[in-house]
Order: structure tokens, then sequence, then C-alpha cells
């Protein structure tokens, strides 16, 4: 018996199980299990009702062991697209100089910005947890202006703008209980755009800038490639239901028909039979029914495209369209129109255009097959959740690109400004008409160890892996004294006025330190008089053996310093105005 492997695509309608074997590096399709939801369980891609979606996972499961004779224990699975949700975030990053711009720095401002983006997540998603499962820089700018790249530039200001999707953490958790009530564990757990992907966007054609929508009932997934990864997902809420919808109004016939009626277009049939809500056998031709769904169509791919340019910025180099929605005659011309591409760049891609598979089932699948097909493609590939501890703290990650301990740190929300501390504020004044700047400390960078070993914020992570980060610490502000810079004999002035030794110089003082004179020069009733020779300071009664007067005719003196009343032994200092009163 051969090495059998198990995939699920745990769809909103069905639920398609794979079994399949590896041989000489191809998957060889054993078997293919396809089996219909009783009930609304699943909307938009998310379990809603854990039981009942366990109950049809389970019949899948059941009927592949029996016909297989094999206990499958183990199974590869999908998140849907449809539930990613996406932030634009830009950031901005200023610097005291023209400071030259490499790559640390702009690891730095693209961690920030993502750290950002989950901050807005969070907020508008107050009581749900989300996984980052990629970003792309839309825009880099350089004082304001777009540019290709930062590195190597010159500037006081940068900013970037990246566009992040994250996964709900229900989504997850939903689809991991579902596996164990059918008592298997998940082997592998990947996105179904990246599923699809890997089944039709080889990774030696993702340097290329491409598209690829899955076009389902309820929803069209969106998954954007270039520079060799993907990277950003799109969601809208318009796919084959509303076209269906459409014939259901046009003809008067109940949902079910109108599904199989639409089938049918897909077909080279000219004409289609149909049994209307009323019961009148009716004949209507294919141009006829196009005509009728045409403006359906059309807003279809509008919003399809509009997607598109939204995550991508442009339109792409070509588009790619899988899932039963795919079948709709007419889609792809609606989006080659609309993106100005050649009819021949948007394609439908159905099983036969997969390499690597040999299908040896019964059961053909087509365009919908692409996302079952492609998670068991996916199985051995690097496309999955990736546990990683930060401070002790479990991390899950998903690894759809090379994952960075930056990614980490976003993820427990550790900002980079924690690890890059900053210098202590520097103190400019004047010394004597001389400019002077004394810096303030240096900080105490901080640390990241990666399995113990030192590494930085750019370092890959790989599952298992352990980091610990130590915080930086700031430099201390510069701080100056005078008496750090006074002589005995000297005095300070600090901006005209005299200081003590223990002032605190600030930032623009200007400090004058002169030799100590042994006078001062004062006031008195408007006249200027110098007091001298005397060595341990002058009092208001010294002035008196400075001014003429007849103490025999005076009964009464009133004293004034500066302006208050004062008394004979209240010190006196240099430039004091003194007013001397006698009645």
């Amino acid at each position: 018996m051969e090495d059998l492997k198990f995939a699920i695509d745990i769809g909103t309608r069905t639920v398609i199980g794979v079994a399949y074997y590896v041989e000489d590096g191809k998957r060889i399709i054993k078997d293919i299990e396809i089996e219909e939801h009783k009930k609304r369980s699943m909307f938009d891609g998310q379990v809603h009702d854990i039981a009942a979606v366990s109950e049809v996972v389970l019949k899948v499961k059941n009927k592949l062991e029996e016909r297989l004779n094999i206990k499958i224990e183990r199974v590869s699975i999908a998140a849907a697209g449809r539930t990613l949700k996406t932030c634009k975030y830009k950031l901005d990053k200023y610097f005291e100089t023209n400071t030259f711009i490499d790559m640390h720095i702009i690891g730095q401002i693209e961690m920030e910005a993502l750290q950002g983006a989950y901050n807005m997540m969070e907020k508008d998603n107050s009581d749900e947890e989300f996984y980052c499962v990629g970003y792309t820089v839309v825009n880099y700018y350089l004082n304001d202006y777009i540019i290709m790249s930062l590195e190597g530039h010159k500037a006081n200001k940068i900013s970037v703008e990246v566009l992040a999707s994250f996964l709900p953490r229900s989504v997850v958790d939903g689809l991991y209980e579902v596996i164990n009530r059918c008592n298997m564990t998940v082997e592998n757990l990947t996105l179904e755009p990246i599923a699809a992907m890997n089944a039709i966007i080889p990774k030696d054609l993702r340097l290329l800038n491409l598209a690829l929508v899955d076009i389902g009932a309820g929803t069209s997934d969106i998954a954007i490639t270039k520079d060799g990864t993907v990277v950003g997902f799109g969601m809208v809420p318009f796919a084959g239901d509303e076209i269906t919808e459409a014939i259901c109004h046009y003809l008067v016939v109940d949902f079910n028909t109108a599904e199989k009626i639409k089938m049918e277009m897909g077909t080279r049939k000219k004409e289609i039979k149909y049994i209307d809500v009323l019961g009148n056998k009716k004949i209507i031709k294919k141009e006829e029914l196009q005509e009728a769904i045409r403006d359906a169509l059309k807003r279809m791919g509008m919003l399809i495209c509009e997607k598109i340019i939204d995550l991508n910025g442009k339109s792409p180099n070509a588009v790619f369209l899988v899932g039963g929605g795919s079948k709709i005659d007419g889609i792809s011309e609606c989006i080659s129109q609309q993106l100005n591409l050649p009819k021949e760049r948007v394609v439908v891609k159905g099983l036969e255009a997969v390499k690597g598979i040999i299908n040896m089932s019964t059961k053909k699948l087509g365009p919908e097959g692409i996302t079952p097909i492609g998670i068991a493609l996916t199985s051995t590939n690097v496309n999955t959740f990736i546990e990683v501890k930060v401070n002790g703290k479990e991390v899950k990650l998903y690894g759809g690109r090379k994952m960075k301990i930056s990614d980490c740190l976003a993820q427990v929300g550790l900002s980079s400004l924690k690890l890059f501390g900053r210098s202590g504020k520097s103190l400019s004044f004047k010394l004597n008409g001389e400019q002077k700047k004394i810096y303030g400390e240096n900080p105490t960078q901080g640390l990241i160890l990666l399995n113990g070993e030192l590494s930085n914020i750019m370092a890959e992570v790989k599952d298992g892996d352990e980091i610990i980060v130590k915080e930086a610490v700031d430099g201390k502000d510069a701080k100056a004294f005078i008496k750090e810079f006074i002589k005995d004999g000297q005095v300070a002035y600090v901006n005209s006025k005299l200081v003590d030794l223990n002032y605190e110089i600030k930032d623009g003082d200007e400090v004058t330190i002169i030799d100590k004179e042994n006078f001062i020069k004062v006031k008195v009733n408007g006249k200027e008089i110098k007091l001298e020779n005397k060595e341990d300071g002058y009092i208001f009664i010294d002035v008196f053996n400075y001014i003429d007067f007849d103490i025999k005719s005076v009964k009464n003196v009133k004293l004034l310093l500066n302006g208050r009343q004062a008394s004979y032994t209240d010190k006196i200092y240099d430039g004091d105005e003194i007013e001397i009163q006698f009645t």
C-alpha cells in the first residue's frame, strides 16, 4: 500500500477530501470524496456550527477510509481567504540631522509600520485576535516624495506605507476543533488562496506580478504575487450566487434550477431547457440569457478589478481565474476589459493545468477542484503556521513567506523603539561668549537572542525558535552646573544675573565668569556710589560712610532697598537701588 496522505477542503457548500501519495516528485490522486453540507453551517468560509461541519467532514473521512481500507489520522487543511482582513498603514520617521538610510533603518521603520497596522486592526476589532499572514510595502517616501528604494539615500524624514493581511484566530481555532472532533490532527494548515497559488502559479512564476481570483459562491478571493512571493490578499462579496439570483429573477425559477441553468451556460449548448416556478416548460437561447445577466456580470468584474488595483496599485501582468464561479461564461472577458489586459492574459485554470498531479480517481474536478488539489501540493511546503516563543510567550505565525524576528515582535506588540534606545539630549550654552556643547550619554542598546545567540530583527525564524528580547536603556540627558567651571576668587553671572555655585545650566543660557572684585556699585537716591575695601560683604549701614548728612538734624530715617522697606543690617549687592529718606 502506498504511503497515503490526505487533504480536506472545508468549503462553504461542500467538503472535498483527497487521498494521494507522492511518487517521483508527483502527487498521485488515489481517491476523491465530495459531500455537501446539510444546512448553512459555514458562512464565508468560517465554521459557524462546529458539530454540523464535523459531521460532514467525518462522513468524507469514513467513505475514504472504507474504500481505501485505511485509517486517516493526519490531514492537511486550509483557511478561507475570504476571512482575511487587510489594513493599509503609513508611518513617518524624522531625524535630527540628514541621516544615511541603511537596511537596518528600513527594517526598523517597516516593523513599526506593521505594528501600527496591528494596532489599527485591534482597535477596530477589539474582541478578536489576528495572525499577520503577510504584508507588502506599497510605497517608500523620501522627504515626502515617493521613491523606489530608500537604501543609500540621506534624509531628514522617511516614510513607509504597508498593506498588511490578517487572519482572525477564531477561523483557525474553528477548523482545528472540527478536525479534532473527527479524531484527526492537522498536519499542515495553509490559506486557500495560497493553496490555489501553489496549484496554478509555481514559485518560478511569482517573480511576475500576477493575480489569482478564486470565484466561489458568495465571495471572490484574490491573491497577488510579485518579487517571488504572495504580497496581498483581498475579498469581494460578489460571486456566483449573484449571477444565479439574476437568472432566478429573469426566468422566474428557484435557486437550484437557476444554479443548474448557470452551469449549462458553460457548455456548448445553444439552447437551455427549464421549468419555471409556475410549472411552464421553457426554452431560452444562451445569447438571450447572457444578455440578461450582463449587468450582474459586469458588476462582478468591476468589483474584482477594483480590488485587484487596490491591492496591487495597478493592473498585474496576468490574471488566473479558478473556482466554480470562474466557469461563468463571459467573466474573463469582463475582467480583461476593465484591467485593460489582452484576452489571453485573463484565463480560467482547471485541474489539467496543475503540474505534478496525476488523477487516478474516477471523479474529475474542474476549476472548483483547484483548492483541494492545491492543499495537497502545499502539504510539504513551508506555507504553514509556525510557533515560536518571545520572552517565554508562545506566538503563532503564518509561514507563507520567510518570517523574521520583526514579525514576531510585531505580533506581541513590542515596538522597535524599545530595541533602539536614544542618546540623551545635549546641552548648548555660551561660556564667556564662546559656544559650548555637552553631549548626552549614549544609550545601552537592546539585545535580541535567537536560541541563545546574538541576533537582529531581520533574522529569519523557524518553527520552535526561542527569542529573548532585552529592551534598550535611553542615555541620560546632559547636565552641567556653575561649580564645574568656576574657580576660587571668581563669580558667575547667567543671563546677566549673579548666580551661586549650584546653579544648573539650562539650554541656551549665557554664562559669564569673571574674577571677583572687592567693590560693588549701588545707586543711593538715584546717584551711583562705589563701596570698596570690605572683604566680608556689604550691609545697608555701610552706605552711610559714603553719603553726606547732618546726623544732629535727623529725627527719623526711612530705608528702602530695591523698593522694599529695609533695615540697617540687610545685605546689599552690586546693582542694588537704595533710597534713604531723612525727616
